[in-house]
């Protein structure tokens, strides 16, 4: 099980709201509820198997080009533990004190 954050940046929008491409790349989630994910103010935090991950973060990456963006720029941070279960609530327990 790994833990996975994924930030999705347009580059280059009319605006400097980034809102619109944001719910069009919380919606790929949408698609995939087996996925377990939490949106944060920078980023979104998913949880699972990566081969089941990755097509989901490509999804994701692909969602502001199919709004027009010429230029997307994705951050990619994956936790990948392997000697014991790693969760999105286990991470977040074990600094809370």
């Amino acid at each position: 099980m790994a833990v996975v954050q994924v930030t999705v940046v347009p580059l280059g929008t009319a605006g400097t709201s980034l809102s619109p491409y944001v719910k069009r790349v919380l919606g790929v989630l949408e698609r995939h509820p087996g996925i377990k994910a939490r949106v944060g103010p920078n980023g979104t935090t998913l949880e699972g198997d990566l081969d089941e991950l990755w097509p989901v973060i490509r999804e994701m990456h692909e969602a502001p080009f199919a709004a027009g963006v010429q230029r997307v720029m994705t951050l990619v941070n994956v936790d990948d533990r392997r000697d014991k279960p790693s969760t999105l609530e286990g991470k977040v327990a074990a600094v809370a004190g």
